[in-house]
């Protein structure tokens, strides 16, 4: 069944680009469905025998021998305030790779795969009590989808290093960039804030957007106003709702007053198939997340210096 939901990934490819996004669908104990990017899974399996590791964070189940690599198990439910899966025997477990770490992850009814469009994709409503770890809800056939946000659930457990180097510090302090303002985009309050970090120690100014369709009106806006308030370089996620990444990216160089921008897309997806899509849609950079040092080197070769045209 497992192998049946994944095997038209490659198909699902041609989605990519075109502000469309292929989700695998899983409830995590009640009938609310959860939706997560097919890209990020590697795969899908009954629950295999779980070793308790001794001294792990709260929401890790164990860990399991994974194609000759020992991987940490989470217990999404768990994260998402649910009873907790650990003790569950039909329970399933999704494999996945975000920023270049395999992590699995106990779910208890894996659905089908669907796919979207990009403007269906919200951020919820508080009202709506899905907390910090859901960053986006569409709906499916009339049911209410909501998306998890992995890098919060990944974040809570094994927080990613967001300082730089003092190497890196000092490269950027010697480097006369201008203006020292970029316009970050994420969806993923843990990204943003790291980010936001990442530059502060750069010192550089952050115009923050949610995701790519308030980027987008941003710039225009930017585009319009003083150009001493303006930016010459966007630090975009891939994923995020009402406009992706990609389509982001797309949208600035076919629009004239944006095309000369540097964009980097900064993202947990990974693999060739996401490289060939960043140069598909001409982004001048890929980093995945999150790797300071590698990102402050992107922005220090990519801005312009003072007095360069």
């Amino acid at each position: 069944m497992a192998g049946a939901l994944l095997e038209n990934v490659e198909r699902q490819t041609r989605l990519a680009g075109h502000n469309r996004v292929a989700m695998l669908l899983f409830r995590l104990g009640d009938e609310q469905l959860f939706g997560i990017n097919v890209f990020k899974v590697r795969e899908v399996l009954r629950r295999p025998p779980l070793e308790r590791m001794p001294g792990a964070h709260a929401l890790i189940a164990g860990s399991c021998d994974y194609r000759g690599q020992t991987i940490p198990v989470i217990d999404l439910a768990a994260a998402l305030g649910y009873p907790a899966l650990i003790e569950e025997p039909s329970a399933h477990l999704m494999v996945t790779e975000f920023s270049r770490t395999v992590q699995g992850f106990l779910v208890s009814d894996l659905k089908n795969m669907v796919h979207c469009e990009g403007e269906s994709l919200v951020a919820p409503s508080a009202a709506l009590g899905f907390g910090p770890r859901v960053n986006a809800v569409t709906r499916i056939n009339g049911a209410l989808v909501a998306v998890v946000d992995v890098e919060h659930v990944l974040a809570s457990i094994d927080g990613a290093p967001g300082e730089l180097s003092t190497q890196m510090q000092r490269a950027a302090g010697a480097h006369t960039l201008r203006p020292r303002r970029v316009l970050v985009a994420d969806d993923s309050v843990v990204a943003r804030r790291r980010l936001i970090s990442i530059f502060q120690q750069m010192n550089i100014e952050c115009v923050v957007a949610q995701d790519g369709r308030e980027a987008l009106d941003r710039l225009n806006a930017l585009a319009d106003g003083d150009p001493e308030e303006g930016v010459n370089l966007v630090v975009s996620d891939i994923e995020m709702p009402r406009l992706d990444g990609y389509a982001l990216t797309r949208a600035i160089r076919e629009t004239p007053t944006l095309r000369r921008l540097k964009v980097v897309l900064h993202s947990s997806l990974s693999g060739l198939f996401n490289e060939a899509m960043v140069r598909e849609v001409n982004a001048d950079r890929f980093i995945a997340k999150f790797q300071p040092d590698l990102l402050a080197q992107a922005v220090i070769d990519l801005l312009p210096e003072e007095g360069e045209g």
